[in-house]
């Protein structure tokens, strides 16, 4: 079992990190909650700047549910082709577009469990939605998230859903969002998956990766 640090430490963590990444938000390109739900479905297992890439085109010609349904699944695969498993992605995406037309007069639903009945909409991009485009705390743990606040040592967990509860548990809730957001941009700025740079980084005093495994 690793360890957790304090709840001193981890506001002391997230304070450093706001004043490394104040401009820390979300960074999928979108002016609405439908176009955020699609660029969310869309960034599974893609990065946000590929993502933004095919969201440009795509929604200059695709702005609401009813224009995307008038795609056959082929138009939209091919459309979205560059971003990783983009035919299941285009079937979910028409599957949830013909739930919001049908079920939520076209609009994009603010509640959770209502966001992951839709296809292709796991706990994780319910948590970005409910959070960016509508306000509410949430922490959504995608891949940089888990491992990132695992190694510092703001949770202690082997799994997404256990690291969720334990950073609900350690960060003041008013601040999960925001806390969400450094944490992603920590992670792809200097703690990265394969080689972190632990040398440039400014949670050294604090992280347990760092003082477990790299320092002398």
């Amino acid at each position: 079992m690793k360890n957790t640090l304090d709840k001193g430490r981890i506001k002391k963590v997230l304070e450093i990190l706001d004043k490394t990444y104040p401009d820390a938000a979300c960074e999928l390109n979108h002016t609405n909650p439908f176009e955020l739900l699609i660029a969310t479905v869309l960034s599974a297992q893609s990065t946000d700047k590929r993502v933004n890439i095919v969201t440009e085109e795509l929604f200059k010609q695709y702005k609401t549910p009813d224009d995307f349904l008038k795609l056959t699944e082929e138009q939209l695969a091919d459309l979205i082709r560059s971003i990783g498993f983009y035919r299941t992605k285009s079937k979910n995406i028409l599957k949830l577009c013909e739930i919001l037309v049908n079920e939520h007069d076209s609009k994009v639903p603010s509640d959770r469990e209502e966001l992951m009945k839709l296809p292709g909409v796991g706990r994780k991009t319910a948590n970005v939605v409910v959070s960016n485009a509508f306000g509410q705390n949430a922490i959504a743990v995608d891949t940089h998230v888990f491992r990132v606040s695992n190694r510092i040592g703001l949770a202690s967990s082997d799994n997404v859903h256990d690291t969720e509860e334990d950073l609900m548990r350690n960060i003041e809730e008013n601040q999960w969002t925001k806390a969400h957001h450094l944490i992603i941009f920590h992670g792809r700025r200097i703690c990265k998956a394969r080689r972190p740079l632990c040398h440039e980084c400014p949670l050294t005093e604090y992280c347990i990766y760092f003082k477990e495994n790299v320092e002398d």
